[in-house]
Protein backbone atom coordinates (compact mmCIF):
# COMPACT_ATOMS: atom_id res chain seq x y z
CA UNK A 1 0.00 0.00 0.00
CA UNK A 2 1.43 3.41 -0.97
CA UNK A 3 0.93 6.69 0.81
CA UNK A 4 2.01 9.68 1.01
CA UNK A 5 2.59 11.54 4.57
CA UNK A 6 2.61 15.48 5.00
CA UNK A 7 5.29 16.63 7.27
CA UNK A 8 2.71 17.13 9.78
CA UNK A 9 2.06 13.81 9.92
CA UNK A 10 5.64 13.14 10.07
CA UNK A 11 6.04 15.56 12.83
CA UNK A 12 3.17 14.29 14.96
CA UNK A 13 4.79 10.66 14.78
CA UNK A 14 8.00 12.15 15.36
CA UNK A 15 6.77 13.70 18.37
CA UNK A 16 4.52 10.61 19.62
CA UNK A 17 8.05 9.09 19.32
CA UNK A 18 9.94 11.47 21.18
CA UNK A 19 7.15 11.57 23.92
CA UNK A 20 6.30 8.25 24.22
CA UNK A 21 2.48 9.48 25.26
CA UNK A 22 0.44 12.27 23.87
CA UNK A 23 -3.21 12.66 24.17
CA UNK A 24 -5.56 13.56 21.50
CA UNK A 25 -6.08 17.57 23.15
CA UNK A 26 -2.19 18.03 23.41
CA UNK A 27 -2.00 17.62 19.70
CA UNK A 28 -5.05 19.71 18.70
CA UNK A 29 -3.04 21.86 20.90
CA UNK A 30 0.49 21.82 19.14
CA UNK A 31 -0.59 20.92 15.89
CA UNK A 32 -3.82 21.73 14.86
CA UNK A 33 -4.96 25.19 16.83
CA UNK A 34 -5.04 27.37 13.92
CA UNK A 35 -7.06 25.39 12.19
CA UNK A 36 -10.97 26.29 11.54
CA UNK A 37 -11.96 23.06 13.36
CA UNK A 38 -9.01 22.00 15.14
CA UNK A 39 -10.71 18.85 16.75
CA UNK A 40 -12.11 17.37 13.87
CA UNK A 41 -8.94 17.93 12.15
CA UNK A 42 -6.81 16.15 14.39
CA UNK A 43 -9.29 13.39 14.98
CA UNK A 44 -9.35 12.64 11.43
CA UNK A 45 -5.58 13.14 11.07
CA UNK A 46 -5.26 10.61 14.18
CA UNK A 47 -7.78 8.07 12.55
CA UNK A 48 -5.85 8.16 9.38
CA UNK A 49 -2.10 7.25 11.14
CA UNK A 50 -3.58 4.83 13.02
CA UNK A 51 -5.16 2.70 10.38
CA UNK A 52 -2.12 3.11 8.19
CA UNK A 53 -0.16 1.98 11.27
CA UNK A 54 1.94 4.50 11.91
CA UNK A 55 1.04 4.69 15.43
CA UNK A 56 -1.13 3.00 18.13
CA UNK A 57 -3.96 4.29 20.36
CA UNK A 58 -5.45 3.50 24.11
CA UNK A 59 -9.02 4.59 25.15
CA UNK A 60 -8.16 3.46 28.63
CA UNK A 61 -7.85 7.62 29.11
CA UNK A 62 -10.20 9.95 28.09
CA UNK A 63 -9.29 12.24 25.69
CA UNK A 64 -7.53 9.13 23.67
CA UNK A 65 -3.82 8.82 24.51
CA UNK A 66 -1.33 7.84 21.35
CA UNK A 67 1.89 5.44 21.29
CA UNK A 68 4.75 4.32 18.98
CA UNK A 69 4.17 1.69 17.36
CA UNK A 70 6.83 -0.29 19.22
CA UNK A 71 5.56 1.04 22.67
CA UNK A 72 6.97 -1.22 25.60
CA UNK A 73 4.14 -0.27 27.42
CA UNK A 74 0.80 -1.89 28.66
CA UNK A 75 -1.75 0.46 27.47
CA UNK A 76 -3.12 0.85 30.56
CA UNK A 77 0.05 1.31 32.28
CA UNK A 78 0.57 4.09 35.26
CA UNK A 79 3.64 4.74 33.31
CA UNK A 80 1.16 6.68 30.61
CA UNK A 81 0.80 8.92 33.14
CA UNK A 82 4.25 9.68 33.88
CA UNK A 83 4.81 10.26 30.44
CA UNK A 84 1.94 12.89 30.04
CA UNK A 85 3.34 14.36 32.92
CA UNK A 86 6.17 15.21 31.10
CA UNK A 87 4.40 16.10 28.50
CA UNK A 88 2.70 18.55 30.32
CA UNK A 89 5.22 20.40 31.66
CA UNK A 90 6.76 20.73 28.00
CA UNK A 91 3.93 22.35 26.78
CA UNK A 92 4.00 25.15 30.15
CA UNK A 93 7.14 25.81 28.61
CA UNK A 94 6.03 25.90 25.15
CA UNK A 95 3.90 29.04 26.28
CA UNK A 96 7.06 30.94 27.34
CA UNK A 97 9.69 29.84 24.48
CA UNK A 98 10.00 26.49 22.54
CA UNK A 99 12.55 24.41 24.68
CA UNK A 100 15.68 23.01 22.75
CA UNK A 101 17.58 19.57 23.04
CA UNK A 102 14.69 18.34 24.25
CA UNK A 103 15.17 14.58 25.28
CA UNK A 104 12.51 12.55 27.57
CA UNK A 105 13.94 10.07 29.83
CA UNK A 106 17.42 11.63 29.61
CA UNK A 107 20.18 8.99 30.65
CA UNK A 108 23.05 11.51 30.72
CA UNK A 109 25.68 9.04 32.70
CA UNK A 110 25.12 6.55 30.21
CA UNK A 111 25.00 3.46 33.00
CA UNK A 112 22.22 2.40 35.38
CA UNK A 113 21.97 3.71 38.47
CA UNK A 114 23.33 6.90 37.23
CA UNK A 115 20.79 9.79 37.11
CA UNK A 116 18.00 10.07 35.26
CA UNK A 117 16.20 12.93 35.10
CA UNK A 118 12.87 12.75 33.07
CA UNK A 119 13.31 15.63 30.90
CA UNK A 120 16.88 17.77 29.62
CA UNK A 121 16.20 20.36 27.63
CA UNK A 122 17.69 23.92 26.74
CA UNK A 123 14.87 27.09 27.77
CA UNK A 124 15.25 30.10 27.26
CA UNK A 125 18.79 30.02 26.73
CA UNK A 126 19.52 28.08 29.87
CA UNK A 127 20.11 23.94 30.28
CA UNK A 128 17.99 22.33 32.66
CA UNK A 129 17.34 18.40 33.98
CA UNK A 130 13.95 18.35 35.52
CA UNK A 131 12.71 15.64 37.94
CA UNK A 132 8.73 15.22 38.02
CA UNK A 133 7.98 14.06 41.19
CA UNK A 134 4.40 13.12 41.01
CA UNK A 135 4.49 11.23 44.87
CA UNK A 136 5.98 12.10 48.15
CA UNK A 137 9.55 11.19 49.29
CA UNK A 138 11.36 10.74 51.74
CA UNK A 139 14.14 13.89 52.81
CA UNK A 140 16.80 10.69 52.49
CA UNK A 141 15.67 9.50 49.22
CA UNK A 142 15.69 12.82 47.66
CA UNK A 143 18.92 13.64 48.71
CA UNK A 144 20.39 11.10 47.88
CA UNK A 145 19.28 11.65 44.06
CA UNK A 146 20.80 15.18 44.53
CA UNK A 147 23.84 13.10 45.72
CA UNK A 148 23.87 11.41 42.34
CA UNK A 149 23.93 14.79 40.14
CA UNK A 150 27.40 16.03 42.11
CA UNK A 151 28.53 12.56 41.58
CA UNK A 152 28.08 13.18 37.70
CA UNK A 153 29.38 16.52 38.51
CA UNK A 154 32.71 15.49 39.43
CA UNK A 155 32.89 12.81 36.95
CA UNK A 156 33.39 15.71 34.58
CA UNK A 157 30.92 12.64 31.90
CA UNK A 158 28.65 16.04 31.22
CA UNK A 159 31.34 18.39 29.77
CA UNK A 160 31.14 16.02 26.44
CA UNK A 161 27.31 15.71 26.36
CA UNK A 162 26.34 16.75 22.87
CA UNK A 163 24.66 19.83 24.04
CA UNK A 164 27.24 21.42 25.03
CA UNK A 165 28.54 24.95 23.75
CA UNK A 166 31.47 24.53 21.11
CA UNK A 167 32.35 28.26 22.07
CA UNK A 168 32.33 28.77 25.29
CA UNK A 169 32.92 26.61 28.56
CA UNK A 170 30.38 23.43 29.64
CA UNK A 171 27.86 24.18 31.69
CA UNK A 172 26.13 22.14 33.90
CA UNK A 173 22.38 21.80 34.32
CA UNK A 174 20.71 23.05 36.84
CA UNK A 175 18.00 20.73 38.68
CA UNK A 176 14.64 21.46 38.61
CA UNK A 177 12.40 19.55 41.22
CA UNK A 178 8.49 19.74 39.88
CA UNK A 179 6.74 19.28 43.24
CA UNK A 180 4.07 20.27 45.51
CA UNK A 181 6.24 19.27 48.51
CA UNK A 182 9.35 21.28 49.44
CA UNK A 183 12.11 19.13 50.11
CA UNK A 184 15.29 20.02 52.31
CA UNK A 185 17.83 19.48 50.32
CA UNK A 186 21.34 20.74 48.76
CA UNK A 187 24.24 21.02 47.12
CA UNK A 188 27.16 22.65 47.09
CA UNK A 189 28.04 22.34 43.49
CA UNK A 190 24.94 22.07 41.67
CA UNK A 191 21.87 24.67 41.28
CA UNK A 192 18.74 23.33 42.99
CA UNK A 193 15.24 24.76 42.30
CA UNK A 194 11.89 23.64 43.28
CA UNK A 195 8.91 24.51 41.93
CA UNK A 196 4.87 23.22 41.35
CA UNK A 197 5.10 24.24 38.18
CA UNK A 198 6.92 26.19 34.94
CA UNK A 199 4.66 28.89 35.61
CA UNK A 200 5.79 29.04 39.13
CA UNK A 201 9.04 29.14 37.82
CA UNK A 202 9.00 31.77 35.84
CA UNK A 203 6.97 33.86 38.03
CA UNK A 204 10.09 33.75 40.34
CA UNK A 205 12.22 35.39 37.61
CA UNK A 206 9.81 37.89 36.14
CA UNK A 207 8.68 40.75 37.43
CA UNK A 208 10.43 44.34 38.53
CA UNK A 209 13.96 45.20 37.41
CA UNK A 210 14.99 44.54 41.27
CA UNK A 211 13.37 41.67 41.66
CA UNK A 212 15.09 40.16 38.42
CA UNK A 213 18.18 41.15 39.72
CA UNK A 214 18.05 40.03 42.98
CA UNK A 215 16.56 36.05 41.42
CA UNK A 216 20.11 35.90 38.73
CA UNK A 217 22.26 33.41 40.80
CA UNK A 218 25.69 34.22 41.78
CA UNK A 219 28.23 32.63 39.00
CA UNK A 220 30.01 29.42 40.57
CA UNK A 221 33.08 28.68 38.55
CA UNK A 222 32.77 25.56 40.03
CA UNK A 223 29.84 24.69 37.90
CA UNK A 224 31.19 25.71 34.54
CA UNK A 225 29.26 29.07 34.93
CA UNK A 226 25.69 28.46 35.92
CA UNK A 227 23.23 30.67 34.28
CA UNK A 228 19.71 30.97 34.88
CA UNK A 229 17.81 33.87 32.59
CA UNK A 230 14.69 33.59 32.27
CA UNK A 231 12.87 36.23 31.34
Amino acid sequence: MSFRLSQRDKDIIGFINQFRAVDRDSLVELFFSRLKSPVNACNSVMVRLCRLGLVERTQQYSPTVYLPVDAKIKKNSQKILHFLSILDIYKQMCTYSVPKNVIVEDKPTGRKGGIEPDLFCIFKGSPFWIEIQRNQYSEQKMQAKINLYEEFFFSDGWKALHWQPEDRSAIFPSVILITPVRYTVSSEHIRIIQVASIYELMEKYKGSGKQQKDAKPRTRASSGGIKINLT
